[in-house]
């Protein structure tokens, strides 16, 4: 993993660098989980990133970054030498297995002639003459820097070195990781429709992310399996469907900072018919994930124009039918405590009923308890027999 900047310095190169070893690992497993390929990857392990396919040998991946996608992979280059020394010492110590097969995958390019360019894709490769160019720049360099990469790979005997050469494979001008949208996108075409790959592929980048932050913080030895990115990728086909919407686990797992929604008029609703500070922070995580996630899905154009219009429409249809039932059962003229009981029972119809669902397949219950919780900001929905009276004569009183 390599990241040149101006700034040899710069925090941003090594950052960079790792969010290219992690997105070029996922492009690599779903080109493989399309070719129905099972295999597991691991990451910072025995290279950048190893796939081990099932019945077959080892695949290591280094792969190489550059802001500057015109930099020449020479003889002497240290990307090339830094990537040998790596594998040279994990054939010394038999933590690489003699039949893996070695991947240098760099958005450089490699130079005509070199040994970097006799190891290419897509040119006639030649391990004889790749050998004969990186011993003799091993015998012949004078550089400091590449004198341990040097080193080691003298210390392979002859056999070594050449089978060493024979499995490995340069992947030259690739994508750089800004580039690699196109290909990412590519790789999960099919998955969904066309308009929805941008959103699809968000989520399953982020989850991703998410995984191999767990594989390198928990336990590297434990790899990830292509069962793990099927199992994800059919997932998110479920939620991309039409009769579905996708429920992001950002959204739903975020904390809320209850203080921020004190004044609003849905916790005043609550407040009104004395619910419980517990209750009043549940309907405040239910609105706040109703609301980020409607958001998210107006931004990504996932719903039909006024689907959500309509959607409310039936929630306030469903909630009049209680309401005005809360009413003949006690009355315009019930005593408050009677009506506070009363709005107590239908909130918490709203907390624990079943309630329409935007699409059929959106069956997560904080979409519709959070969506009348945004009616009830509102005042399109409310508890107390006389809600709209009451709310008004509030905020007169916070506004004198």
């Amino acid at each position: 993993m390599t990241t040149n900047v101006n700034n040899p310095f710069s925090a941003s190169a090594s950052v960079l660098g790792y969010m290219y070893q992690i997105r070029y690992a996922l492009l690599e497993s779903l080109k493989r989980l399309r070719k129905s390929e099972e295999f597991t990857v691991s990451i910072e392990t025995l290279d950048d990133v190893a796939f081990e396919p099932e019945g077959e040998p080892i695949e290591l991946l280094q792969t190489k970054h550059h802001i500057n996608q015109s930099a020449d992979l020479t003889d002497a280059s240290l990307d090339l030498w830094k990537t040998i020394r790596i594998w040279c010492e994990g054939i010394i110590n038999n933590t690489i297995p003699n039949d893996a097969l070695f991947f240098l995958i760099t958005t450089a390019q490699a130079a005509g002639g070199s040994a970097a360019f006799y190891l290419k894709t897509g040119e006639p490769q030649d391990a004889d003459k790749a050998l004969e160019r990186l011993v003799s720049t091993a015998e012949s360099s004078t550089s400091y820097s590449l004198h341990p990469a040097f080193t080691a790979f003298k210390r392979l005997n002859y056999e070594q070195r050449k089978q060493l050469v024979q499995n490995v494979i340069l992947v030259d001008c690739a994508p750089t990781i800004t580039d690699l949208d196109v290909a990412l996108k590519e790789a999960v075409f099919g998955f969904t429709d066309k308009q929805f790959l941008d959103s699809f592929l968000q989520r399953f980048e982020g989850w991703w992310y998410r995984r191999s932050i767990k594989h390198l913080a928990d336990d590297q030895t434990q790899p990830i399996l292509s069962e793990e990115l099927e199992a994800e990728g059919s997932r998110l086909r479920e939620q991309f469907k039409l009769d579905s919407l996708p429920i992001d686990d950002d959204i739903m797992s975020a904390s809320v900072d209850a203080s921020g929604y004190e004044n609003k008029v849905f916790v005043q609703q609550l407040r009104l018919i004395e619910i419980g500070n517990p209750r009043i922070l549940h309907a405040i995580r239910n609105y706040f994930r109703a609301f980020e996630q409607r958001s998210r899905w107006i931004r990504e154009d996932l719903i039909l124009v006024g689907e959500l219009d309509r959607y409310e429409d039936k929630l306030v249809e469903e909630w009049e039918i209680y309401f005005e039932q809360m009413r003949d059962e006690i009355g315009d003229d019930a005593t408050e405590q009677t009506k506070k009981e009363a709005a107590q029972a239908l909130y918490k119809w709203v907390e624990t009923g079943c309630h329409h669902t935007i699409r059929q397949g959106v069956t997560e219950a904080a979409i519709s308890r959070g969506s009348y919780q945004i009616l009830s900001d509102c005042q399109k929905v409310g508890w107390h027999l006389n809600f709209a009276e009451r709310i008004r004569q509030i905020l007169e009183s916070k506004e004198t």
